[in-house]
């Protein structure tokens, strides 16, 4: 373990990055240069620091770790920071993305120092969403992260920019005042906001179903469950290439992490009574988002769709309350983490040779970029599900996990997998194969170094966990293994306390 803030570091960092670019003055060329380097340091830095979280962390315990505390907002609400099993996972795949967001964002010609100020921000709270112990800090984070988005999206996105920034923010905002609402009624029961106290607190059986509610309001839009995931393939289609890659790879994991962190943990007896709920709007969301990508012309809005229905397989296996259902949905949260955002970042490539992300005007590209025809293969194999890559071991625990707990659940969700391939290998057919026989692609290049050496990372990390996924079931193993101990046990203490009411 460490004896300094490795956590306060490691999320506040980058906001040492943009006082550096506050710092840099004029707008020529040097300063936007210069700008750009600041940022990628930045990052690179920020990263590094984050793997000596994951080097001295112990996965022998379900405790949190490198705890960090102080007095913060009177006595009650601290300034409390740690991180298990289930989080520690999440700050590295936060810190190690953004390197790739900042170079992906290297020929962003407007308002280029506060693209990347807003980028470095956004970093800060989304780190900070994993690491917050204090209910009231969580929150912050939480919401913090929806203004740089908001501006990344409203000022550097496409044509219908404002209409989705507004859209992104008005929902994940109705969601969240609920969480609010809940938050001052959990402080009101338990005295405190501290998240390890309450985890260890029983809440009123009467009180836990609204508490449960107003989580779930915000964790749902967030992941984004069907049906309030509409706002999720407009703010893909205008977000620029990095935006989209922070929104699919980190912030849609928010949800996943609150259902883990909070709706589990400490309303077991409303999970229990709405897990039927769970697994049907998980297997709706499955089935009906991949015929909805079938039908898509947009490349962003196709993967934007797929998307919502990996997240699918998430809930479906958080909420199956088995070790392999959630060592699956965590799994299937990080590997869904590097593969979509692989994704965007290859419609990325194309996007800024071609300017238009419809499908329709592609096709036989692997005949002038054959390094991106294999790119974009290993991550549309990956992203169908196929043994070897990292996306299949997160499905098929999700799957196994749903198996023990409803085997007609997990029948119908299987189908998911099957429509998973037949939109993206549709995808890559009509992109990559058949003749190039449209002018404006007979002088595309390949993919340039700088592009490969943001890709080529994300292709080892997807080969990698797909072989050989232990490094992370083996952070996850002890906190999952608790987390479920301490449901069961809830479970039949309730169970118990109802058996002697009625005697």
């Amino acid at each position: 373990m460490t004896d300094w803030p490795i956590l306060s570091v490691v999320t506040f960092l980058p906001l040492l990055g943009t006082l550096f670019i506050f710092a840099i003055r004029g707008e020529d060329e040097i300063a936007l240069r210069n700008t750009r380097f600041v940022a990628l340091w930045t990052t690179v830095i920020t990263f590094v620091l984050s793997l000596l979280v994951w080097v001295n962390f112990d996965p022998n315990t379900s405790d949190f770790q490198f705890v960090e505390q102080g007095d913060w907002l009177g006595g009650a609400i601290n300034y409390h920071m740690g991180v298990d099993g289930i989080s520690m996972l999440f700050v590295i795949l936060t810190t190690f993305l953004m390197p790739g967001c900042i170079l992906a964002s290297w020929r962003v010609k407007s308002r280029v120092k506060e693209y990347m100020i807003a980028f470095l921000v956004l970093e800060t709270l989304m780190v900070g969403v994993f690491c917050a112990l204090d209910l009231v800090l969580f929150y912050l984070f939480f919401e913090g992260g929806l203004i740089p988005m908001f501006l990344i999206i409203g000022v550097w996105g496409g044509a219908r920019r404002v209409y989705a920034s507004f859209k992104f923010f008005l929902y994940t905002l109705l969601g969240s005042v609920l969480m609010l609402l809940a938050i001052m009624a959990m402080y009101l029961d338990a005295g405190t906001t501290d998240i390890p106290t309450l985890l260890t607190h029983a809440f009123p059986a009467g009180w836990q179903t609204w508490l449960f509610l107003a989580f779930f309001a915000s964790f749902a839009v967030k992941m984004p469950m069907w049906p309030v995931h509409t706002w999720l393939p407009d703010a893909h289609v205008e977000a620029p290439t990095a935006g989209s890659v922070v929104l699919a790879a980190i912030l849609l994991k928010m949800g996943g992490y609150g259902f883990l962190r909070f709706s589990l943990p400490m309303f077991p007896l409303a999970t229990d009574f709405f897990t039927p709920m769970i697994f049907a709007l998980s297997v709706v969301a499955i089935i009906y988002t991949s015929l909805v990508a079938l039908m898509q012309e947009d490349m962003k809005k196709l993967i934007a769709y797929s998307s919502v229905a990996h997240m699918g397989f998430v809930t479906l296996g958080i909420f199956t309350l088995t070790v392999q259902g959630i060592q699956g949905g965590i799994f299937q949260m990080l590997s869904h983490g590097i593969v979509s955002a692989a994704l965007f970042l290859c419609v990325g490539v194309v996007y800024d040779r071609m300017h238009t992300r419809e499908i329709a005007a592609y096709g036989g590209l692997v005949n002038r970029m054959p390094i991106y025809a294999f790119t974009f293969m290993v991550f549309t194999l990956a992203n169908v599900g196929l043994p070897g890559t990292s996306g299949f071991v997160g499905e098929f625990l999700a799957l196994v996990g749903a198996f023990k707990a409803n085997t007609w659940v997990a029948l119908v969700a299987t189908g998911g997998v099957v429509l998973s391939a037949a939109y993206a290998l549709w995808l890559y057919r009509r992109v990559i194969f058949g003749e190039l026989d449209k002018d404006s692609l007979k002088s595309i290049t390949d993919m340039s170094g700088r592009e490969i050496a943001v890709l080529a990372p994300l292709i080892a990390l997807t080969i990698l966990f797909g072989i050989y996924p232990a490094p992370i079931l083996d952070v996850t193993a002890a906190s999952v293994d608790n987390l479920i101990a301490d449901y069961k046990s809830a479970l039949a203490a309730a169970e118990a306390a109802i058996n002697v009411a009625s005697h």
